[in-house]
């Protein structure tokens, strides 16, 4: 650890997004700790790839907290200390309440016990609800569908309270669709169970699954499928970075999309998905799912104009290709 640069805490750091953060981190020069239940995370990306000091804890723990946060000298909280499964939530609404907002809450309670006021919080566009406008932008009216959306919205309030009466400062993204992985094949998306449409067709292609569902094919869009604005991890990552910087030169707080700014229908995908891969799958037709919208794409002009961010993979093709040099060093022999 460098002594002269701040130490920034990683709630979920061993998880997929959070993974590809830590490792920016690093490579811009910050002290990193992890701190994950492991509930979903993966521990030997910590240990054998990004080799951080890795905690094992929850952020409902608030003695390990106010343990934690007493012992280090840490300068700021990126949070991704999540569950994210929007169906999971319909059925079991309680545990996404308990760890995505008191947890949130419990967090943010010792950070204040603690006089760290600076937080990067990892939101979704799911918040939007149902799209009035394409592209969505930040003052998209909030409409959470299921009670994951509404968590994320619960912890958005929260903050902006929080700021409003504590001085804490906070940066929210707003994610469309996190896909992709870090072009060194060593950190990308390995969720148990896998609900996302890029690793699914790969795992497809991996014949890891015999086949792959389209969730409706009526939709009002070109090809009939839904369509969806994916960004690259790596994009994400790199605009925590610049969050980050942004709240430690004094930022008010403030909420960004993070987003592609273009769409992709389901057919596009899973077709470069064949076409990365080179392998020809079973595809099947299915009913739409409930609550799913035709078209989901944002814009990130807030996140350019404010913070300078660029996302440097926002070809499809990129997008599949690095995921595959994932998913094949991941899941390939197994």
């Amino acid at each position: 650890m460098s002594d002269n640069q701040p130490t920034i805490l990683v709630t979920g750091g061993a998880g997929y997004i959070g993974s590809h953060a830590v490792l920016s981190l690093q490579k811009a020069g910050y002290n990193v700790i992890v701190f994950d239940n492991l509930s979903y995370g993966h521990p030997e990306i910590i240990k054998d790839v990004l080799k951080v000091e890795l905690i094992v804890g929850d952020t409902n723990d608030r003695p390990l907290l106010d343990q934690l946060f007493s012992s280090r000298n840490i300068t700021a909280v990126m949070h991704f200390a999540a569950f994210i499964a929007v169906g999971e939530s319909v059925k079991d609404p309680a545990i996404y309440y308990q760890n995505n907002v008191v947890g949130t809450l419990t967090l943010l309670e010792a950070m204040r016990a603690a006089n760290i006021n600076k937080f990067v919080f990892s939101s979704t566009c799911a918040i939007y609800g149902t799209p009035q406008e394409i592209p969505m932008t930040e003052t998209h009216p909030n409409n959470p569908l299921s009670p994951y959306a509404y968590s994320k919205y619960m912890v958005e309030n929260i903050l902006k309270h929080f700021d409003q009466a504590y001085g804490l400062k906070s940066v929210v993204f707003r994610y469309f669709n996190a896909s992709g992985a870090d072009p060194s094949g060593n950190l990308g998306e390995d969720h148990t169970p896998e609900t996302h449409l890029i690793p699914l067709a790969l795992l497809t292609a991996l014949r890891k699954r015999d086949h792959l569902f389209i969730f409706g094919t009526d939709y009002d869009t070109p090809d009939g499928t839904a369509i969806r604005d994916y960004i690259h991890v790596n994009d994400l990552a790199s605009a925590h970075i610049l969050g980050l910087k942004y709240l430690l030169n004094g930022g008010k707080s403030e909420m960004f999309n993070l987003g592609n700014g273009n769409g992709f229908s389901v057919r596009e995908v899973i077709n470069m998905a064949k076409k990365v891969t080179g392998i020809d799958f079973l595809v099947k037709e299915s009913d739409r799912r409930p609550g799913d919208a035709p078209m989901l794409v944002g814009s990130s002009e807030k996140a350019q104009s404010i913070l300078g961010w660029q996302p440097q993979y926002s070809d499809l093709e990129t997008i599949v290709n690095h995921a595959w040099q994932w998913h094949q060093k991941r899941h390939g022999n197994s």
